[in-house]
């Protein structure tokens, strides 16, 4: 039957049923409010390092193949860099040609392996809290998340013993960020390699998404990169992206390890997606590899600050949050103990009637319910800002 005149447009299912991320939803409505204090999106206050802009700006000049195309894999020069910084960091050596491929951050890696891995009815086993996109990314490709729920009362750890039922014959992939988001826990070694021997007796992936790995602030003997073992090579798919640590979130880069026969299915897919990531992102990448990081310290050092500095005010408003205090990362996930525990309409009415701007914590899955996500990347006035007016609102303790 043909549509009728000013009926709506067919617009498929798995649009329509797709939200908004939350984190992308408050910080549009933030974006109205001239005067708001948003601690809702996890981009990092710094400016791209010295470095990697010159880089660039030489590069725009000299470079006549700068505005052109690259291979849908990456750009050679760059996938032996990635080759050789894994190795520095894992003390694994890989093949450039056939398991190094440069993406447009771990966002669209990550969409892309989900393309590769998943059909209709497949699951991905996801933390509870987890990441809010991985959550609509695996919907989107037709599949379910399924939720391991961290536990709060140990600090958002999580435990071995909820994990292997959750694996059914549908089970394609396990989705780890270690420091996480929006936690800040970091997983310890046994729990990670408990993680992947499960995951190798099953024939499951673990998926390692690697944004905060550089900013971890207590417990730094606790962290373990699965990547680094190499009895895991085939079980383990390890994406990197250069936003957070390399503050180049808008250049949209990463990098995505995995064995010659799954990097052969994502460059299919990361083709028909971008053609390729813009080659003057990669030539910055290059160049964040080939320079000297020492913004990471500078950069490290204020985080821990912003960290403290939050914290100390969420003590301060003990009667309204109680929170966990994070190990990494830039976010803190406390519960809110004032309301009827409706996170959404919390976060809705702290922007409306306050100016404070926060993340409802249900979107990071059912163990998020009442609680919010505060990122503390951004400028120490605007964290300030945002407990002052909350403080205003909220008198006690």
């Amino acid at each position: 039957m043909d549509r009728k005149e000013g009926s709506a447009p067919r617009i498929a299912s798995r649009s329509r049923h797709l939200a908004m991320s939350a984190i992308k939803e408050m910080s549009i409505l933030s974006a109205k409010v001239p005067d708001a204090a948003s601690l809702a999106w996890g981009l990092p206050s710094f400016r791209t390092p010295a470095p990697i802009r010159e880089a660039v700006a030489k590069a725009l000049g000299d470079d006549p193949a700068i505005g052109m195309y690259a291979l849908p894999g990456g750009l050679p020069e760059l996938c032996e860099a990635v080759a050789e910084e894994h190795a520095r960091r894992t003390g694994i050596r890989v093949d450039p040609e056939k398991q190094v491929t440069i993406t447009a951050g771990n966002m669209e890696g990550l969409n892309a392996l989900f393309h590769v891995l998943v059909e209709d009815g497949d699951e991905v086993i996801v933390t509870d809290p987890g990441f809010v996109s991985h959550i609509s990314q695996i919907e989107f490709c037709g599949a379910r998340p399924v939720f391991w729920p961290m536990r709060e009362d140990r600090g958002w750890d999580l435990d071995l013993d909820d994990l292997e039922p959750l694996i059914t014959p549908r089970t394609k992939a396990i989705v780890l960020v270690s420091p996480s988001n929006p936690t800040g826990r970091i997983l310890d070694e046994a729990t990670l390699r408990g993680v992947a021997a499960i995951a190798a007796r099953h024939g499951v992936l673990v998926v390692v998404d690697d944004p905060y790995s550089p900013f971890i602030y207590d417990n730094r003997d606790r962290f373990f990169n699965l990547a680094s073992a190499p009895e895991l090579a085939d079980t383990v798919v390890y994406l990197f992206t250069f936003s957070k640590a390399y503050a180049m979130s808008g250049w949209r880069v990463g990098y995505m390890i995995c064995t010659e026969e799954i990097r052969t299915q994502m460059v299919k897919v990361h083709d028909l997606t971008m053609i390729c990531t813009p080659r003057i992102s990669q030539v910055a990448a290059l160049a964040a590899l080939r320079s000297e990081p020492a913004h990471l310290a500078e950069f490290s050092t204020i985080l821990d600050r912003r960290r403290g500095l939050i914290c100390a005010r969420l003590d301060a408003m003990g009667h309204v949050f109680d929170y966990a205090r994070p190990e990494g990362a830039y976010y803190v996930f406390p519960r809110v103990r004032v309301g009827d525990g409706d996170d959404v309409a919390f976060a809705h009415r702290l922007l409306s009637d306050v100016h404070v701007t926060v993340t409802p914590g249900s979107a990071f899955g059912p163990s998020g319910r009442n609680h919010v996500r505060m990122a503390y990347c951004v400028a120490d006035d605007v964290i300030n800002r945002a407990f002052d007016r909350m403080e205003k609102a909220f008198p006690g303790g």
